[in-house]
């Protein structure tokens, strides 16, 4: 019974060196990796005949060891020598030379997958990522050269959106060199749209037709359900909100909405349950499913993201078929060598590894737990619901560890949650698109059965991603993900001891009653008698300055809405009587969602000069019904708590480098007798103006926001008028501008100020203790020192 319940890990030995071994690969050049696989192959020649020779002798538990590392070996050998022949298409000489000296060329290239936008700045364009395989390319000569290698296209005409994968293409445009780590030999940058040459294949149009169906079904949904439904159904996130990815993201449940084994699994399965309804033999459901397979594929469109899922998705199917759930591993292993030696880029890709790992999770260590709950006496469906998520979440986590630089605490509670929603909303979601082509209405009804269960996922990672220390911080990167991975198998051997268990039991409870509390009610944030924090919310601006507990002033909202709802949720902050928009940059508005996200605003503040459009509509969206001001100078606002005032811009500056940040507006805040000014980005010609009309008194404060995360556009005189005991920069880490200036650092430390910097300490607070300012940096966590 025993032998018959142990895992067959077989070839799991091949399977992870085959892996290892092209993910190595993908980072060395040809000779490397063919090295590589010469080695492992002349040590696996060694050892198999070492082993041939004593094959006639007593058994020896060596020789059992010997076969698993020649498997490993050979593992090795596949593994580079199939990346390796990738590698010399890749770096062919024809292309790497025109790469080198970034030509344009014409290339006649097949896209791979869909177009995807990349989230960027508002008034921007937004630049599309398309993976293609170049065919023919045409050099600056005029020459043709037959150059089979994979590109990634950013492309911005509008006529890239809406392109089918399979399509034929002719474009234009300019070569320059990738990132490394995968198979891309080239970036190709495509300002003008494309020219087909013929109609993508029938497969890809159908899918289309299908897709476009489940959009319009979605579309009288409400925008987080409508945005999400397609997201669940088909890995399609284009109109999710941004709000709801990132409440998904810290709850751990981003994988809802990439196309995953799971989505397979689970259409697959109501196929079966519905065959074993009607009573179907064993064979019958089987080609029933597969037909069910290869509907999804169809559906969701064969891109390789989706071959990988519906191949860990048809691993159980197979295991039906044979009648034998072991060999449920030995597919898995089997499936990831096929899959590697095909693809070997996919070694390097997050969502391959998340996808098996999951897998082998659900088939190693879920079972165990189902069977341990129900022999205490958990029932059948609890016990299955409890073991499957809490498997998957363990398995994945060292790689969303090294991803993220965190571990959540939540995702394992929330992922519980949304169990029984994810099917039904999955199943109805696939059913709208399917009857869109000729029952619109039909899909539409579907579509808003699916909305209610997608309506419990929203709610679940909205308030998950709202409880404090929902994540803890972790190291990330490679040395993370493999702490995690150690910690996490020690203590699974560990845990097989009894007494091993009642220990680890006892101290992860004490660890939770000990720490959690700390980081509810301790936590030391945020320190006593602030009065204006600098949020830490990358290369944008956020200021919150109190008004009572749990009201304050916002000005600013940052680049992203997670960050600044993360430094507002640190500071209790449920109310917000005034936002400021300095001006309409993305830096300043691209996060006004995060503002707005479950609190009420009573008031905004904007600039007269409405520049750029995109960015005063992204804040006319959020803000909704709350009153609207546009205000002059010496425009005040007067709470008991704080005082604002207008200081400009003095008139309307037109010509400048930069019109909207020199038409900021410009306060002065006072907040428990300490005077604050905060002049947005205003650069070197509003700070003139304001020294031209505004008397140098109503300039003299104590604290600083530096304009413009402390550029060097900034004028002397203006610093010295302000004559600041504290400057405040909030500013990127690692940002592509410079900021802030060396010179404008030197010169405030020169005059005794005491310089305080987002990148650096993170969220930043001036207090008034004894009647004396003091500073506090609440620090960045580790994964973004």
């Amino acid at each position: 019974m025993t032998t018959d319940r142990a895992p067959d890990l077989r070839l799991a030995g091949l399977a992870v060196a085959a892996w290892l071994a092209a993910l190595s690969c993908l980072h060395l050049t040809t000779r490397p990796a063919v090295l590589l696989a010469a080695s492992a192959a002349v040590l696996a020649a060694l050892l198999t005949a070492h082993l041939l020779a004593v094959l006639g002798r007593p058994a020896a538990p060596a020789r059992r060891y010997g076969w698993i590392a020649v498997a490993v070996l050979l593992g090795v050998v596949c593994g580079g020598t199939a990346t390796a022949a990738r590698l010399h298409v890749r770096d062919a000489a024809p292309l790497r030379p025109l790469v080198d000296d970034r030509a344009r060329v014409t290339v006649d290239l097949v896209l791979r997958d869909d177009p995807r936008p990349v989230r960027g700045a508002p008034g921007r364009p937004v630049t599309l990522l398309v993976t293609a395989q170049s065919s023919v390319l045409t050099d600056p000569q005029g020459h043709r050269l037959r150059v089979p290698a994979r590109l990634l296209v950013l492309a911005t005409d509008p006529a890239w959106r809406g392109l089918l994968p399979g399509q034929r293409l002719t474009v234009q445009g300019r070569l320059a060199a990738p990132r490394g780590g995968d198979l891309t030999a080239a970036v190709l940058t495509v300002s003008g749209p494309p020219v087909r040459n013929g109609s993508p294949p029938w497969l890809q149009r159908a899918a289309g037709t299908l897709r476009a169906g489940l959009h319009r079904a979605c579309a009288p949904l409400p925008p987080e359900q409508g945005g999400l439904l397609p997201g669940l159904v088909v890995g399609d996130t284009s109109r999710l909100p941004a709000t709801v990815e990132e409440d998904f993201r810290a709850t751990g449940m981003t994988h809802l909405n990439a196309v995953s084994g799971s989505n397979v699994a689970i259409v697959v399965g109501a196929v079966l349950l519905a065959a074993r309804w009607a009573r179907a033999g064993p064979r019958l459901a089987v080609v029933l499913c597969g037909l069910a397979l290869i509907g999804f594929v169809v559906l969701v469109r064969p891109s390789p993201s989706v071959v990988r899922a519906a191949t860990m998705g048809a691993i159980g199917l197979a295991a039906l078929a044979v009648g034998r759930p072991r060999a449920t591993l030995p597919a898995l292993a089997a499936a990831v060598t096929v899959l590697v030696l095909v693809d070997p880029e996919l070694a390097g890709d997050a969502g391959f590894a998340l996808s098996v790992l999951a897998t082998g999770g659900l088939l190693l260590l879920a079972p165990g737990w189902r069977d341990g709950l129900r022999r205490r006496g958990v029932p059948a469906g609890l016990a299955e619901a409890l073991a499957v998520p809490a498997a998957a979440q363990l398995a994945c986590g060292p790689v969303v560890a090294g991803i993220s630089g965190t571990v959540s605490l939540v995702a394992v509670p929330a992922n519980l949650l949304v169990v029984p929603a994810i099917a039904p909303a999955t199943v109805l979601g696939v059913t709208a698109a399917v009857v869109s082509p000729g029952w619109p209405a039909g899909a539409e009804f579907a579509a808003w059965l699916a909305s209610w269960p997608a309506w419990w996922l929203v709610t679940v990672a909205r308030v998950g991603a709202r409880l404090p220390a929902g994540t803890l911080p972790w190291p990330g990167g490679l040395p993370g993900a493999l702490l995690l991975a150690g910690l996490t198998l020690g203590l699974l051997l560990a845990v097989r001891r009894p007494l091993v268990r009642r220990l680890v039991a006892v101290g992860a409870a004490a660890v939770v009653l000990g720490t959690l509390p700390v980081r509810l009610v301790a936590s030391g944030w945020p320190p006593d008698g602030w009065v204006v924090v600098a949020c830490a919310v990358g290369q944008g601006d956020a200021v919150v300055l109190p008004v009572a507990a749990g009201r304050a002033v916002v000005v600013d909202a940052g680049p992203e809405p997670s960050a600044v709802d993360g430094c507002l949720r640190r500071l209790g902050v449920r109310e917000v009587p005034l936002l400021v928009v300095s001006h309409f940059h993305a830096d300043h508005v691209g996060g006004v969602a995060g503002v707005t996200r479950g609190r009420r605003v009573a008031m905004v503040l904007t600039p007269t000069l409405a520049e750029p459009v995109a960015g005063r509509e992204l804040v006319t969206a959020a803000v909704g019904s709350a009153r609207r001001v546009v205000p002059g100078v010496g425009w005040s606002y007067r709470s008991p708590g704080v005082e604002v005032v207008a200081l400009g811009p003095p008139y309307p500056l037109r010509g400048t480098r930069s019109d909207p940040n020199n038409n900021s507006l410009v306060l002065r805040a006072t907040v428990a007798g300490v005077r604050i000014v905060l002049p947005g980005d205003a650069e070197t010609e509003e700070q003139r103006a304001l020294l031209d009309r505004v008397p140098s008194h109503a300039l003299r404060a104590e604290v600083l926001k530096v304009a413009h995360h402390g550029s060097a556009y900034q004028d002397p005189a203006f610093l010295d008028a302000v004559r600041p005991a504290v400057a405040l920069v909030p500013v990127g880490v690692d940002n592509d501008y410079g900021h802030p200036s060396p010179v404008i650092l030197d010169r405030l430390a020169r005059s005794g100020v005491r310089v305080l910097r987002t990148d650096t300490d993170g969220d930043v607070a001036v207090v008034v203790r004894s009647g004396r300012l003091a500073v506090v940096g609440r620090g960045l966590p580790p994964g973004r020192r």
